[in-house]
């Protein structure tokens, strides 16, 4: 496979580990990276000296020796930014959430096709090995039947100031549910309150019913007092753990549940079984996700997050908002009526 010449767009919080581990991806070559800011690209320049930067990103989309690029920058600027690079022939890697609306999201889809390229949503944690072990583990039926997801993924910080937290830190309890559970839910119910700032939630608590009956609730919050990025799953044979915050042990297995309960007769049985900490591979998840893009520009294989992934991120996001400017009611997932706010930066 011939080595992919890739640019990132955005070099902020996230865009210097795209370039790190492109720069350590086989099969990749990361020549080059946008921003605005002076200080961040002389920071990238000290960093990968061999990477060319430049403040006008439109350079680098007229550059027909660059293949793909990498976009990682607010999420109000996905749309015009992926629009065109897709317009100038390139493959595209774009942060999480793919967009900011249904809207966007489906006319980045729609670009991608038009253009035939390649279409990837940086949803990292779907390449979490740890996740995937559980994804694998519930594909064999070990767990059984889901009941329920249980996820917390809360903090002191860090606040943002032009979205809330369900769509700061809720685009990764979404998309690791959906990857385990593989189906899109019917209904989404949210509340949340502001509390640090007037008009954005610190603190926002998400509930998503799915046609097999499972049901699945996120805690988001900036406003903890220690971290916690932690998910339970709950099926009729085993319960599973992955708990991102261990370095060792991020997944165990619980032959826990129950046998026998009768009311009538007043019988309980419960089992406690063996608990077991499978072998996790320890490869970074960004690494793991910067081959799977190359892979995938190389061979036109469909990306595991795709723009359908990432669309349907979206969708249960857009939900949440819906619920949450209407009290906590629950809401179809399916309806079409786009909350904006993310597109204020």
């Amino acid at each position: 496979m011939k080595t992919l010449r890739v640019a990132v767009i955005g070099a902020g919080y996230w865009g210097p580990n795209l370039v790190r581990n492109l720069n350590e991806a086989p099969g990749a070559d990361p020549v080059a990276v946008a921003d605005l800011s002076d200080e961040r690209l002389e920071t990238i320049h000290k960093r990968f000296p061999a990477v060319r930067t430049t403040k006008d990103h439109r350079e680098l989309f007229a550059d027909p020796s660059i293949d793909a690029v990498c976009i990682a920058t607010p999420v109000g600027t996905h749309r015009r930014l992926a629009e065109e690079a897709f317009a100038a022939g390139k493959h595209v890697f774009v942060e999480k959430p793919i967009a900011g609306s249904i809207e966007d999201s489906e006319a980045i889809i729609r670009a991608s096709e038009r253009a035939r390229k390649t279409l990837m949503v940086g949803h990292t944690f779907v390449y979490n090995p740890a996740v995937v072990n559980v994804r694998e583990r519930i594909v064999r039926g070990d767990l059984g039947k889901i009941y329920y997801v249980d996820s917390q993924r809360v903090n002191l910080g860090l606040h943002q100031f032009d979205i809330n937290v369900l769509w700061d830190l809720g685009p990764h309890d979404v998309s690791i549910t959906l990857y385990w559970l593989d189906e899109e839910p019917e209904w989404v119910q949210s509340v949340g309150a502001c509390y640090t700032q007037s008009d954005i939630e610190d603190v926002v608590f998400l509930t998503m019913g799915f046609p097999s009956g499972a049901v699945a609730h996120a805690h988001l919050s900036w406003l903890a007092p220690s971290k916690l990025r932690s998910m339970v799953v709950i099926g009729s044979h085993r319960m599973a753990v992955y708990d991102d915050v261990q370095s060792i042990e991020k997944v165990k297995i619980y032959d826990h549940g129950v046998t026998e309960l009768s009311s009538e007769e007043l019988r309980r049985s419960y089992r406690s079984g063996d608990i077991r900490s499978p072998h996790i591979a320890g490869t970074e998840a960004l690494q793991m996700e910067m081959r799977h893009f190359i892979e995938c520009v190389n061979t036109g294989a469909r990306p595991r997050s795709d723009g359908e992934a990432g669309l349907r991120v979206v969708r249960v996001l857009d939900a949440g908002m819906r619920s949450l400017r209407a009290g906590g009611a629950r809401v179809a997932y399916r309806q079409e009526a786009t909350v904006r706010e993310p597109a204020r930066a």
